[in-house]
């Protein structure tokens, strides 16, 4: 396992950097730069100043210069200065990252909570009504656009019967610290966290489906019908195999974390990562932008490394190849 662990972690080191040189070049693909808008809305800026500053950021630089003054920054740490108003990147990150974290982490708990109850009891009960009116469910969640059913269900709860909130995460009559603020922050993140939650259903709960269903027609399983054994114990079996799928789908959802939250957390103004990341692209804010795009390639290279890692420890095939 140590060699397995070893071997996993060291493919990280070359995939992290090609990762991240695809990422600059592409963000750099896009016309013009935050300097020049910055002259476009403030005419009192001469042109002189605006040279000075390329020249302080490195805007004049070829693109390969830029790159590695940008990695030597990354190597000590260091995510540099926003373009739009000269704050630490690392710090409007901190910032921002622990709201998107906990909305995703909630969500991915309840989707699961869901999700695997969900599938066992459609592969148990396979092609019958509620099957069917499981699929129906979970895949109209998939299917609807996010933000057209955000809209709506701002429309219902907050315009209509006036039950929720429909932006921020605090109301501004409300203590910090106090029991109403926590229900306050609950009731701000309900809808988002219900959407959340209602898009994951379908992935979540199609592949435990598939896998118990498929785990079922395995010799060992029939061989335990044979011997008798209960309902319980071939569930369990079942289900640890149909876990391998799912493994493999939560390591790939980790960095969804940061990218998925860019739509939802512009629509009801939560001021996490989805909305940093967006109002930094729209004013081509480089520095901030390669900071939140790191932290999501960090997020998904170790979500990958966490699913190797699992993957061995359930599944002896993959443990006993490293050892040998």
């Amino acid at each position: 396992m140590r060699i397995f662990l070893l071997k996993k972690s060291a493919e990280l080191i070359p995939t992290f950097f090609g990762i991240t040189i695809i990422i600059f070049i592409v963000i750099h693909l896009s016309p013009g730069n935050p300097i020049d808008s910055m002259g476009t809305f403030n005419p009192n800026i001469s042109k002189d100043a605006l040279d000075n500053m390329k020249r302080l950021y490195h805007l004049n630089d070829p693109l390969y210069m830029q790159y590695l003054i940008w990695l030597k920054s990354l190597l000590h740490l260091n995510f540099g200065t926003s373009l739009v108003d000269g704050v630490d990147v690392i710090k409007k990150i901190a910032d921002r990252l622990p709201v998107t974290i906990g909305i995703n982490i909630t969500v991915l708990i309840l989707s699961l909570l869901i999700s695997i109850p969900l599938g066992i009891i459609s592969a148990i009960k396979k092609d019958s009504f509620i099957d069917k009116f499981f699929t129906f469910f979970v895949f109209s969640g998939y299917a609807m656009p996010s933000f057209w059913l955000a809209l709506l269900l701002m429309i219902l709860f907050g315009l209509k019967l006036h039950l929720l909130p429909i932006s921020g995460l605090h109301s501004l009559n409300v203590k910090p610290g106090t029991l109403n603020y926590y229900i306050d922050l609950l009731k701000h993140l309900a809808i988002p966290i219900l959407l959340g939650v209602y898009g994951s259903l379908a992935g979540f709960s199609r592949y435990i489906r598939k896998g118990i269903i498929d785990v079922f027609d395995k010799d060992f399983i029939k061989m335990m019908h044979l011997r008798n054994a209960s309902k319980y114990q071939i569930y369990k079996h079942a289900l640890k195999n149909a876990m391998l799928p799912l493994i493999t789908i939560l390591g790939l959802s980790i960095p969804g974390l940061i990218g998925g939250s860019v739509i939802m957390e512009s629509i009801f103004a939560i001021p996490g990562m989805g909305q940093l990341f967006y109002l930094s692209a729209m004013s081509r804010d480089y520095p901030t932008i390669m900071g939140i795009l790191t932290i999501s390639t960090i997020l998904t290279l170790l979500g990958n490394l966490i699913a190797d890692i699992v993957y061995a420890l359930i599944d002896p095939r993959i443990r006993y190849t490293d050892n040998s």
